[in-house]
């Protein structure tokens, strides 16, 4: 039985009184840590600390040959066939370019394969972490920094992972840090609702701290940076969380104690499975990240060792050495290529690194969890700024330090957005050869001495030899995913057994053809937009299931229907074999917006989820922390703060409103004749009003925000009567 069923503390039930919770800090005294600005351009080797413990650090030199001499034979044999199909005459310049475009994407493929292979066989030989931790001698903080969320699901996840935790037995050596950067001024109001009402809940020894930051500076990675600095003096370690992440108490506190246990480990980070997510589109991704997922994390734990990567999220930290080595310096120039670091968890680890600390993964480990975006549309937005944020490695990727390993780790992110306009230009010269085949007139008569024209030729028989190659290459690491599952009676139990997992990869591999091309597109035209210079915002994420209007469906993938017809009627008119040969493309194209449409489909999914279709072992046995946060939020959720106006909700609470007072920070005196035009205007409206309702129609999101910032403006807000006098 998992902790999290064990009995809940007594003092979550207890009321307690109001002035208890509005009196109790909402932070502890502050600790602080310097958290000086790095380098990319200057750092002597000097500077890298010994090894505490260098028995324990061994670099696996067997694997990496394994990985990358076998990615390097395979690309090797790839391109001589390749160079084969396309020489079987004189060969044009565009066959050559055919062959080069084939060679780098054969070449991203083939190393996805053998580090998949690698995992295959960790994965079938290897044995998961056992035993209890017993005992912890230092603190840690538990930090989820979130971002205009919903406060239901974060603060049940919250409430729930502390639940998990005490259950251990080692509670004591947590505590728990919310670090908001949110700027819609309802949801803030929200969360200090739900953070009073969660110690409430909790009692005097909640151990549940809430900040609020009033300028969102540097977005998630100034949000970390600002805890660090502040009060990252009390912790050893820190858990850093995202606001969709849920990790079991044992999972944590065995990152707390291999952490201990390790004193060279800097960063160890968690594999998180996808749980939770309902929509078609979500549980495609929901079950391959499930059952392919492991097999490639191990992989790449296995070759990486002590040179891993972070990704930002259900990991553990060490706090002084992150912030010793991790103050992450603003690039020259404008976005997208410039100013702050937008993708800060891969320079994170590599700063780590390069300073003496080792940064590694426990795939084995069990119990950590996080979600994914509902839709297609849903997943190109966040898309489109990972996009950004790994194309801006570019820019740190020959930093001064780096290891080997660190700088790979930045170009397979870099790879993994460009592999998609690679793609998209290796058919576009793929046709382009087809029609100077069915069109262009032979050239007889060249400066060299010729017996036959020169006419683009191909060996059919090699180009299909190789084409099966790349789709065995392309589909093995999802094969291999696929048998472990089967091989484990467990796992295959709860997916829904053998026949059901087999028909569910089949729909997931079949889907996931569909929408290859789509998000070929929509990647090409993120690389084409941030090589113009265009910069990526950083909207918040939609997490909850639920579809997207077909107006906006239609608007986004219009586009993506046109070059479809287009390419579809051009394929087949100028050969049918091209036809053929692109159909999977020209049928995702087509289809486009019906298949974004059915992507953030409930309905489908939950039909699918009846059937036992792609389905997950976490679904069939669900974990007994994700029960439990489930619950919780459907607790929380009753509760209405979610759908509560800010202004309106701290008129009418007195307690909330000395407590929200009390959480701001102090506010420097402000200098006369010193007019700022939106503390004007609402300062101005708030006067005018003759009611709460009259504010809170009038004051505009911005308005509302200062309101809430300024102690003065709160008083003038909560002197407003709650309805109009009656008329005499």
């Amino acid at each position: 039985m998992d902790v999290v069923t064990a009995a809940r503390p007594e003092a979550a039930a207890r009321p307690i009184p109001d002035a208890a919770v509005v009196d109790a800090p909402a932070t502890p005294p502050e600790n602080r840590l310097i958290m000086p600005v790095q380098s990319f351009r200057s750092w002597q080797a000097s500077e890298r600390r010994r090894p505490t413990a260098p028995a324990q650090w061994t670099t696996p030199w067997l694997k990496r040959l394994f990985v990358f001499g076998g990615a390097l034979l395979l690309t090797g044999y790839g391109a001589w066939e390749m160079y084969n199909v396309v020489s079987v005459s004189s060969t044009t310049s565009l066959q050559y370019a055919l062959l080069v475009l084939f060679t780098v994407n054969f070449s991203w493929i083939a190393l996805a394969f053998t580090s998949a292979l690698l995992g295959f066989f960790g994965l079938l030989f290897g044995k998961g972490l056992t035993g209890r931790v017993e005992s912890l001698q230092h603190r840690t903080v538990v930090v989820m920094p979130i971002y205009n969320e919903s406060t239901a699901r974060t603060f049940a996840a919250l409430a729930a992972i502390r639940e998990s935790v005490e259950a251990t037995g080692l509670g004591a050596h947590f505590d728990y840090f919310i670090v908001s950067d949110t700027t819609n001024p309802d949801i803030w109001i929200a969360e200090e609702r739900a953070f009073l009402a969660l110690r409430r809940r909790l009692g005097p020894d909640a151990r549940v701290y809430y900040r609020h930051r009033p300028k969102n500076h540097h977005r998630k990675a100034g949000n970390i940076a600002d805890f660090v600095t502040r009060w990252g003096g009390h912790y050893e370690h820190m858990v850093v969380l995202d606001a969709d992440s849920l990790m079991t108490g044992t999972c944590i506190v065995r990152l707390a104690a291999a952490m201990e246990a390790d004193p060279d480990s800097g960063i160890i980070q968690s594999l998180p499975l996808i749980i939770n997510r309902n929509t078609f589109f979500a549980r495609l991704q929901q079950f391959a990240a499930r059952v392919y997922g492991p097999v490639i994390a191990t992989g790449l734990a296995m070759w990486s060792g002590r040179d891993g990567n972070y990704w930002g999220h259900n990991a553990i930290i060490r706090t002084k050495a992150f912030a010793d080595h991790c103050g992450l310096p603003d690039l020259k120039g404008k976005p997208p290529f410039g100013g702050h670091v937008l993708s800060h968890d891969f320079v994170e680890a590599a700063l780590m690194r390069r300073a003496g600390w080792s940064v590694y993964m426990l795939p084995e480990l069990t119990g950590s969890y996080e979600e994914s975006p509902p839709s297609l549309i849903d997943i190109s937005v966040r898309d489109r700024r990972w996009c950004q944020g790994n194309l801006q490695h570019s820019r740190i990727l020959g930093a001064k330090g780096f290891v080997w390993s660190t700088r790979q780790h930045f170009a397979t992110g870099i790879m993994g957005y460009l592999a998609s306009p690679f793609w998209l230009m290796q058919l576009v010269v793929g046709i382009l050869i087809v029609l100077q085949v069915s069109y262009a007139r032979p050239e007889y008569f060249t400066q060299e001495f010729t017996l036959f024209p020169i006419w683009p030729r191909f060996d059919p028989e090699r180009a299909l030899n190789l084409f099966a190659l790349t789709m065995a290459i392309l589909l093995a690491p999802k094969l291999f995913g696929l048998l472990l599952t089967l091989f484990n009676t467990k796992l295959r139990r709860a997916g829904g057994g053998a026949i059901r997992l087999v028909l569910s990869a089949i729909i997931e591999v079949l889907f996931s053809a569909f929408f290859a091309p789509i998000m070929m597109l929509i990647q090409s035209g993120s690389v084409f937009q941030i090589l113009l210079g265009r910069d990526t915002g950083w909207n918040p994420q939609r997490r909850d299931d639920g579809s997207i209007p077909l107006r906006d469906i239609v608007r986004r993938h219009r586009t993506h229907t046109a070059l479809g017809l287009i390419t579809g009627i051009s394929a087949f008119l100028i050969a049918t074999s091209l036809f053929a040969w692109m159909s999977p493309t020209i049928v995702g194209l087509v289809l486009a917006i019906p298949l974004s449409w059915a992507s953030g489909q409930l309905a489908l999914g939950l039909w699918l989820k009846r059937h036992k279709l792609l389905l997950t072992p976490e679904e069939g046995d669900p974990p007994a922390i994700a029960l439990r946060a489930n619950a919780l939020q459907a607790e929380f959720a009753q509760a209405g703060f979610d759908d509560g106006d800010g202004l309106a909700a701290l008129h009418a609470d007195p307690a909330l409103r000395e407590a929200h007072q009390a959480m701001l920070p102090a506010g420097q005196p402000r200098r006369r004749g010193d007019i700022e035009p939106d503390r004007a205007v609402a300062q101005a409206k708030l006067v005018d009003a003759e009611t709460i309702q009259d504010a809170t129609i009038w004051l505009k999101p911005k308005e509302r925000m200062v309101v809430l910032h300024d102690r003065a403006l709160i008083g003038l807000l909560a002197s407003l009567p709650a309805e109009r006098p009656a008329a005499s």
